[in-house]
């Protein structure tokens, strides 16, 4: 299906926008983005924008798609061929500024929607975030200045259903300001979905230097972070640990749990960076080198992971990622970790793995 201005206006019907593009009568009743099945499988979505010209960016999923107008109106659109179970993040790209979609009320920031299939899964628990909402934040902060790290960073510490096992979530802006995570795991625990847990969200400052297969993160979260949650005056249970990573974060959560098996030994990982070596974040093709890198070699050494219990999760739609995270996946239950694999309806978006953060935060926790 195309739509364009020698067609049907009928067609925007199809996507439910009655009246005429452009008109007061037909942005009144516009909600997008829309979807319709597509020949050979798949969908149609439709993203509308009114205005200016502009470009539809996603993230990590599909090259930029420049939007095309209808006639001589306001009225700008694009017609996406969507695959099967997908959801993603986009947003509306406006000379140098990006913007999100205001006929979407699901967002993620001041600047970013969230668009999913008919057919993707549903996300309990996580509520639709507006652009211009601010989400809550935990009452407790640790100032946390690191000697082995360098600098300051504001941590902050909730307690869910009263406090329990710590669950430190790396990326922890992301999820404080961008995924109302606070919010999600209150429910998910009300719902009986989740025990009674602490989040501790960490900051990265930088993110390559923190979550490479280095030790001093992990040393700083043992020797410094750790005792200042235990001092913060929320309850909170270090010795049953749950790391949950994505991406490199995932990537330093199962290197911590090789090389740190007293510390780290639960853990909820979502698309991992397990392509990652030294320097391939500088090649042009950083996941073509060696399948599984660093952390595969490291797992061929058979550690005895017998202690370890590990969820690993990537998007179905990261075509690349998947042959790196399915031998890691392989080579940790080997090695004797209890293992959990899903693959959520996503490409590399932190939109998609949201709820296997909640499902297997639970499960990791047994």
């Amino acid at each position: 299906m195309r739509l364009g201005t020698s067609g049907k206006e009928s067609t925007f019907v199809e996507f439910g926008l009655p009246g005429t593009p452009g008109t007061d009568e037909f942005w009144a009743a516009a909600g997008t983005p829309a979807s319709l099945p597509a020949d050979g499988g798949g969908w149609v979505t439709l993203f509308l924008w009114r205005g200016s010209p502009a470009v539809l960016g996603f993230e990590s999923w599909s090259e930029p798609v420049p939007l095309r107008r209808w006639g001589d109106t306001d009225c700008w659109y694009a017609e996406v061929r969507m695959p099967a179970r997908l959801r993603v993040t986009y947003q509306f790209l406006v000379d140098d500024a990006a913007h999100a979609d205001p006929f979407n009320p699901v967002g993620t920031g001041g600047d970013r929607s969230i668009a999913a299939t008919p057919d993707a899964p549903a996300q309990p628990h996580w509520p639709a975030v507006g652009a211009t909402d601010v989400l809550p934040l935990p009452r407790t902060r640790i100032r946390w200045s690191s000697e082995r790290l360098g600098g300051r960073r504001t941590v902050r510490v909730h307690p869910v259903g009263g406090g329990g096992p710590v669950v430190l979530l790396l990326d922890g802006d992301d999820w404080l300001y961008l995924h109302p995570a606070m919010t999600a795991f209150d429910a998910a625990h009300a719902g009986g979905e989740m025990p009674a847990v602490t989040l501790v969200f960490l900051p990265a400052t930088d993110r390559e230097a923190e979550f490479a297969c280095r030790p001093e993160l992990w040393e700083a979260i043992r020797d410094e972070l750790l005792p200042l949650v235990a001092e913060s005056g929320v309850p909170a249970d270090p010795d049953r640990l749950v790391v949950a990573g994505q991406s490199l974060g995932g990537l330093s959560a199962v290197y911590a749990a090789l090389e740190f098996p007293d510390l780290v030994s639960r853990i909820a990982c979502q698309s991992g960076s397990f392509w990652w070596t030294p320097g391939a974040a500088e090649l042009p093709d950083p996941l073509g080198g060696p399948v599984g890198g660093t952390l595969a070699a490291r797992l061929r050494e058979r550690p005895d992971l017998s202690g370890l219990r590990v969820a690993f999760d990537v998007g179905e739609h990261e075509t690349a990622m998947l042959p790196h995270c399915a031998l890691t996946e392989t080579l940790a239950e080997r090695g004797g970790a209890t293992v959990r694999v899903s693959r959520s309806a996503s490409g590399h978006d932190r939109a998609g793995w949201r709820q296997a953060l909640l499902r297997d935060v639970a499960w990791a926790l047994g």
